[in-house]
């Protein structure tokens, strides 16, 4: 009887995990996605930005994207094991359309919160809420700082490139990184810097929107 039970389960279990195979179209501003999955709630080193948020499906990606962010903070927990995380907007499940973001509709776009410190130098979670749009009503200033945080650059530089080693070990990569141009020379004075400079691609004019209380990350998966 057991040995039939695992027979059934090994013949299931390629199916199931083709099921859930997520599959993108077109481009990520103007696409959709099948079979998009959600984000982990939180893990040892992360959280989401707002659990309202995830009620109402705004924290789904492709499968591919999501296997690559698990993977990075797996990896920074060894590389940054005092540094924490949060991920913010990503899309819908089956994307499309996702307002305000002009891009986010085919699974391969994620928003990060800033990672920041306080004046103790420790790595805190930058507050997201109602009340400050969750977080991406937050300005800093030419510095860096912001009510008594203050941008960790180290802290992101790790986190870019986590993603871009976990996208190639995928057989991935990252497209783009849109971060506020005026604040990105201080990511080239992290360790970080002659990888940065090798392998990532950074939007040089500013976006629409300032991204410096988050960066945006696209991801570079086929789509049809």
């Amino acid at each position: 009887m057991k040995i039939k039970y695992y027979l059934l389960i090994l013949v299931c279990l390629p199916c199931y995990i083709q099921a859930e195979a997520s599959q993108c179209y077109g481009s990520t501003a103007k696409g959709k996605l099948e079979n998009g999955v959600q984000l982990p709630a939180k893990g040892k080193n992360y959280i989401g930005y707002s659990s309202v948020a995830r009620l109402t499906g705004r924290t789904f990606v492709h499968s591919e994207v999501k296997d690559i962010i698990v993977s990075a903070y797996k990896m920074l927990q060894a590389e940054q094991p005092k540094k924490v995380y949060k991920y913010a907007e990503t899309g819908f499940k089956n994307g499309g359309q996702f307002k305000p973001h002009k891009t986010h509709q085919n699974g391969l776009s994620v928003d990060f919160m800033t990672p920041v410190v306080n004046k103790s130098g420790q790595s805190v979670h930058l507050p997201t809420n109602p009340l400050n749009k969750f977080g991406y009503n937050i300005e800093f200033d030419k510095n860096g700082k912001y009510e008594g945080l203050r941008i960790d650059y180290e802290a992101i530089a790790a986190h870019i490139v986590a993603l871009d080693i976990q996208a190639k070990k995928s057989g991935h990569d990252l497209w783009r990184v849109i971060f506020d141009p005026q604040l990105q020379p201080q990511l080239f004075e992290t360790k970080y810097a002659e990888y940065l400079k090798d392998n990532i691609q950074f939007s040089k004019k500013r976006s629409w929107v300032r991204h410096d209380e988050h960066y945006h990350v696209d991801f570079e998966i086929e789509c049809k």
